[in-house]
């Protein structure tokens, strides 16, 4: 390996000159990290020392060791060096891709979306504060006599809170979503943005000059142009993967290679942010590619970036601690001349918790206004926080390159080094191992009294799960009975439950510890809510789009749990209704593609957004009353559970009502999947317990997988028809002859009308008849009241409005949709010019207008028929007679009369007359079931 000029190691360099490395001996330094990676997290397990603690120390030790033997660890040694003199540049592109990728892509989206002000704070003024503080302390106090852009140049590059060093500290003590969410999001944005800054500086040192414009071009251009890049690359590769089916290998291996090529193609190819590039794409995969990697595919892809995470980590650090002890050993000046440095390194130190205590301080108005807020624990927490870690020290390793010409000294360039591999390690270990501590002391890491509750409450329930599966098991045909004691003595994690179990909302005397149980449980069940989507997901009950619209809902009610009722609804509310522009794709000019492309696809996705919403529901009040059992309190959040699903369910019955076939198609889908799939899952458990071979498996699942995509390419699709094409099908113009038929059907009105709309009210004069194709029209009205009508409501095939244009009086009732309707408008000129056409027409008409007034009239009896048994009857079974006065009018028994015209004077009753319309029954029937009123009441 060459040797590295004007480096920190001079008897380093001059070793180098007279031996060589081999470059094989690089993989030797990966092993024996892993290794000691394994040991300390092996050994550390349980323990409250953070693991990137560890590994520092271990990297300064190795460091130390292969400094101190003067290059005596042979192989190891060459393998130390070729890794301590790695370009920082290849060092960043090396480690940072996989990890800024995975950690933004474990990011919950509505966490960020909720904290992304409180980020975007911090990482913008926030760093530029940071700068600013630091940059001013070090000219002031500093000896060194360095310009303002050398001064701030190094106040750039210590403002970046590392993300490697804060993400993997927040993973291991545990720390809020909140808190971890503004922490994580904060490291990963002010990391891009002080790389950023810390290039501004850079190159102003380096002799380049910039006026204010220039500088906001600058930083306008690098940061937003990463943004751009992140979001092409993440928009391509997404639309990729919706290519690739049931390839695991495929899918991770992609998403592994845009995050580098992506982070190559800003920094180097684009000249913007890589680091911002790889963190928007990682935000972009958690918002829209979550749901493309289900069941063991999913849990593959989070093993292997936790695998590469650890993998990554454990290397950086090491290598951190290893640069920070050659920088520190190989530099002779600091324990000489210089000595002092190791003062102004402590001193340093306090500058940069001062400037972070200066940023979160300024900016703690604002911070407690957006996002979820944040309170002083939280705020004391987030400036502790503030760790640095091997980002700083590559940009410090990239100043000591460049140093050793007319803008930066050789001297400068060690210092930077030296101060940023003290920082790195002070922050790590003084910040890093009391930040669990100060969690403790500010009694953030504590269980509220509600979750102590449950968990008492959990463990005589496993208790009691411990003994029946004992049951199950302490005795079998072969070895006999098992002794429970003994079993007992090794489940030490219930040793010490005693007496009974207590309920964990029994006892609750104080109302601040009932709202506690109430959030808790909502909590618990918004939860398993969120988990019947994940488990409706893989068995293809819903889609991918479905399934992020249903977890947002879930997310941003978990918001309101403790103020609000369940309202996951409410974020669904937008996305299930009919499709306003029904009416202009019902026009003649729409082909039908068309028609069925903007309205089928919309309908299905309502329907599967409702049918999931209320399983999963179903399915998360199922699971909180086994394990919860009966109270009060779980009570009420089922009880706003089912409320919840109620316009669901009304929504799911105007499609059945109006549009039956998209339901059907909705659950066909369904249930081929879940076929196609039991299939596959049959057919590899035959070749586990040994009936199939291997072979003969991959035949029969390579089968069912082809049948599967051709599925997934090609689902079924439903067909809706329109208004006009319906028209054949309602019995009023199937009926009549066909020119006439024809002629109303040129001078009627297609109108689809909501759940909700009045088609006429009650008292007012008549100006048309409406025929009904689909859905739901109830009736309600002021004059006819009867109590036996519990089912006041009419179909397809009904005609109303038509007595009231045939007489000209008033319409009887208010008709008002109970669904989406679809319909006819036929006006009452059109109506009224029939009758003069053909007495049969108009026999025809009078007797259609009977069929819904005897629904209105008499309930009890006709109510329950369909529209077409009534039909039938009135063609079958009943005739029209025209009385003149004076006739004596007679209902034979077991018949009824309706008065349709005229008046009528009942025998023996005085001064009472009966106007239509009316329910004429036989002498001597019971009429206590007909107590109706128009102008006088029927006795």
């Amino acid at each position: 390996m060459a040797a590295v000029p004007e480096g920190p190691f001079p008897y380093r360099i001059a070793k180098e000159s007279s031996t060589s490395s081999n470059p094989t001996d690089a993989v030797i330094f990966v092993g024996v990290c892993l290794v000691l990676g394994i040991a300390s997290r092996h050994l550390l397990r349980g323990t409250k020392v953070p693991y990137t603690f560890a590994l520092l120390i271990l990297g300064i030790g190795i460091g130390s060791l292969e400094y101190g033997t003067n290059n005596g660890l042979g192989k190891i040694g060459d393998g130390i060096r070729l890794w301590a003199n790695i370009d920082p540049d290849l060092l960043l592109a090396v480690f940072l891709p996989a990890l800024l990728f995975e950690s933004s892509f474990s990011m919950e989206v509505h966490q960020i979306k909720k904290c992304m002000v409180q980020m975007l704070l911090l990482a913008g003024p926030g760093v530029m504060i940071s700068t600013f503080c630091l940059g001013s302390l070090l000219k002031l106090t500093f000896p060194y006599n360095w310009s303002w852009k050398t001064s701030l140049l190094l106040g750039g590059l210590l403002s970046a809170t590392d993300p490697v060093a804060v993400v993997a500290l927040l993973k291991e003590l545990g720390a809020s979503k909140k808190l971890s969410t503004i922490i994580e999001g904060e490291s990963l944005m002010n990391d891009g943005t002080a790389i950023v800054v810390y290039q501004l500086f850079y190159k102003m040192v380096l002799g380049q000059s910039f006026n204010w414009i220039a500088i906001v071009k600058f930083l306008s251009q690098v940061s937003l142009g990463a943004v751009g890049i992140g979001l092409a690359f993440g928009i391509a590769s997404v639309l990729w993967l919706g290519f690739i089916f049931n390839d695991t290998v495929i899918e991770i291996t992609l998403t592994l290679a845009v995050s580098y090529i992506a982070y190559f193609a800003a920094q180097e190819g684009a000249d913007v942010s890589g680091v911002l590039t790889v963190m928007t794409l990682g935000m972009y995969y958690a918002a829209v590619a979550r749901t493309a990697f289900k069941g063991d595919g999913q849990q593959s892809l989070h093993h292997f970036w936790e695998m590469v995470a650890y993998i990554a980590n454990t290397l950086i650090f090491i290598l951190s601690g290893v640069v920070i002890a050659e920088g520190v050993l190989g530099n002779h000046n600091l324990f000489g001349n210089n000595g002092k440095a190791w003062g102004y390194l402590i001193l340093l130190y306090v500058f940069v918790q001062v400037s972070r205590i200066v940023v979160v301080g300024v900016l703690y108005p604002a911070l407690c206004f957006f996002g979820y807020g944040l309170d002083l624990k939280e705020a004391t927490i987030l400036t502790w926080a503030g760790l640095r870690g091997a980002v700083a020290l590559s940009l410090s390793l990239s100043v000591k390159n460049a140093s050793g010409s007319s803008y930066l000294s050789s001297e400068t360039g060690t210092l930077f080094v030296f101060f940023t591999g003290g920082i790195v390690f002070l922050t790590l270990i003084v910040n890093g191992s009391t930040t669990q501590f100060i969690l403790h002391l500010l009694g953030m890491d504590k269980l509220s009294a509600a979750k102590r509750r449950i968990l008492d409450y959990t463990r005589y329930e496993m208790l009691n799960k411990a003994l029946e599966a004992f049951g199950d098991l302490g005795d079998d045909e072969e070895l006999g009975p098992a002794d429970w004691p003994t079993v007992k003595k090794y489940i030490a994690s219930l040793n010490n439950v005693e007496g009974g179990p207590v309920h964990p909302h029994s006892g609750t005397e104080s109302d601040n510890l009932d709202d506690m149980n109430l959030e808790d449980i909502r909590i618990r069940l918004l939860n398993g809510v969120q988990a019947a989507y994940w488990g409706m997901l893989d068995e293809g009950r819903i889609t991918k789009t479905t399934a992020n619209l249903l977890m947002q809902s879930v997310d941003e009610a978990l918001d309101l749990v403790q103020h609000e009722p369940l309202c996951d609804w409410k974020g669904l509310k937008d996305e299930v209704h009919f499709p306003n522009y029904y009416k202009f794709l019902q026009t003649s000019i729409c082909p039908q593609k068309l028609v069925t492309y903007f309205i089928v696809e919309r309908l299905e996705s309502a329907c599967y957004i409702c049918a999931a919403f209320l399983r999963a529901h179903r399915i998360a009040r199922t699971q909180l009353h086994e394990f919860i059992g009966e109270s009060e309190i779980a009570s009420k959040v089922a009880s706003e559970s089912e409320a919840e699903g109620e316009e669901a369910r009304k929504f799911l019955e105007d499609v059945r009502v109006t549009f039956p076939q998209v339901l059907r198609v909705v659950k066909t889908r369904q249930v081929t999947y879940s076929v196609l799939n039991h299939l596959i899952n049959y057919v590899q458990n035959l070749e586990k317990v040994g009936l199939l071979e291997q072979k003969e498996m991959l035949h029969l699942h390579d089968a069912v997988q082809t049948d599967l995509k051709k599925f997934l390419r090609n689902p079924p699709l439903a067909k809706i028809s329109k208004i006009r094409d319906l028209s054949s099908t309602h019995p009023l113009l199937d009926a009549l002859p066909s020119p006439i038929s024809d002629s109303l059907k040129g001078s009627s009105k297609e109108v689809m009308k909501m759940r909700g709309v009045t088609l006429f009210r009650e008292g007012v004069k008549p100006n048309g008849v409406w025929l009904i194709f689909n859905g739901v029209v109830k009736w309600t009205s002021k004059s006819i009241r009867n109590k036996h009508s519990l089912h006041p409501t009419f179909m397809h095939g009904s005609t109303l409005g038509l007595y009231e244009v045939l007489t000209g009086k008033p319409y009887l009732c208010n008709m008002i949709t109970e669904s989406v309707a679809m319909c006819f408008f036929l006006e009452t000129d059109n109506i009224l010019s029939l009758l003069q056409s053909d007495p049969a027409i108009e026999d025809f008409l009078w007797q259609e207008s009977a069929i819904i007034l005897v629904r209105l009239l008499l309930p009890k009896i006709f109510e329950k028929m369909a529209m077409q048994e009534l039909r039938a009857l009135a063609v079958e079974r009943s005739r029209m007679n025209i009385y003149i006065r004076g006739e004596t009018i007679e209902i034979p028994q077991r018949s009824i009369g309706f008065l349709l015209e005229g008046f009528i004077k009942p025998q023996g009753v005085q001064e009472e007359i009966i106007t239509p319309p009316a329910a004429l029954l036989p002498p001597h029937v019971d009429h206590s079931f007909c107590s109706f009123e128009i102008s006088a009441s029927c006795r």
